[in-house]
């Protein structure tokens, strides 16, 4: 059985293409999704057309019992969850003036303690076997802000700490955790609120263009890999140049 690999929001966009470059690497992989069932069976067909192994597993990542199952379906299948890429998230617009208490909550539960809780599930299943991999998505917004989405770039900057330190508490086990910073990256959601300003963001872009999903998932592929086994606690960004450090 090869190593698997647990991606949450795995259906489409940046997701779809770590799905395709952990497979690539030679995963098993989970693919997770919220409520694209289409979108991910057509994942799963492609990576077992293709020789490999995948199944699709839904999830609403808000609920407080939701992520310890999904870990558990992953173990109870294939024995084992290698690496965990923490890569759902929701993003919606509101003023900190206008936002309800019910919005900023619900960005916090999917965005970040669904990540604690994938993570808090995973550990264990990686002790035992002395290997992990431990591979969050935040976002350039947690470097920058967005106006109209606090909650969002509260959420991507909350993942910074928790990766830092979830590094420090599990290398001696021989797990590392790292932070994918993409920029702005041409997906669905990207599109969807560029309201066309594709041609702003390009300028503001030192290389002068929009990422690829498979640029981002090119960099979770090598922090997943034996080649990056001394890499733990870093951030590393994925966005021509947009944000530096």
């Amino acid at each position: 059985m090869p190593r698997v690999a647990l991606v949450t929001g795995g259906s489409r966009g940046i997701g779809r293409a770590i799905c395709f470059a952990l497979h690539a690497k030679g995963f098993a992989v989970a693919v997770h999704y919220a409520s694209n069932s289409s979108a991910a069976a057509e994942v799963v067909m492609q990576i077992t057309e293709q020789g490999g192994k995948a199944m699709s597993l839904q999830a609403d990542l808000s609920q407080p019992n939701a992520p310890d199952q999904l870990v558990e379906q992953v173990y109870a299948e294939w024995n084992g969850v290698d690496v965990l890429v923490n890569n759902a998230g929701i993003m919606s617009d509101a003023s900190v003036e206008q936002m309800s208490d019910a919005l900023w909550e619900e960005t916090l539960a999917v965005n970040l303690t669904a990540v604690f809780r994938c993570t808090r599930a995973c550990i264990p299943y990686m002790k035992q076997a002395g290997w992990g991999r431990l591979i969050n998505v935040s976002s350039q917004a947690a470097y920058t802000g967005s106006g109209n989405h606090a909650h969002y770039a509260a959420t991507k900057s909350a993942l910074l700490g928790f990766t830092f330190s979830v590094a420090k508490e599990l290398a001696p086990a021989g797990i590392t955790a790292n932070i994918v910073v993409p920029g702005r990256i041409e997906t669905d959601m990207l599109l969807e609120r560029s309201a066309g300003r594709e041609d702003e963001w390009r300028r503001q872009t030192p290389m002068g263009r929009l990422g690829r999903p498979e640029e981002v998932a090119a960099a979770v592929a090598f922090l997943a890999s034996d080649e990056a086994s001394y890499i733990t606690g870093a951030a590393l960004h994925v966005n021509g140049g947009l944000v530096m450090g």
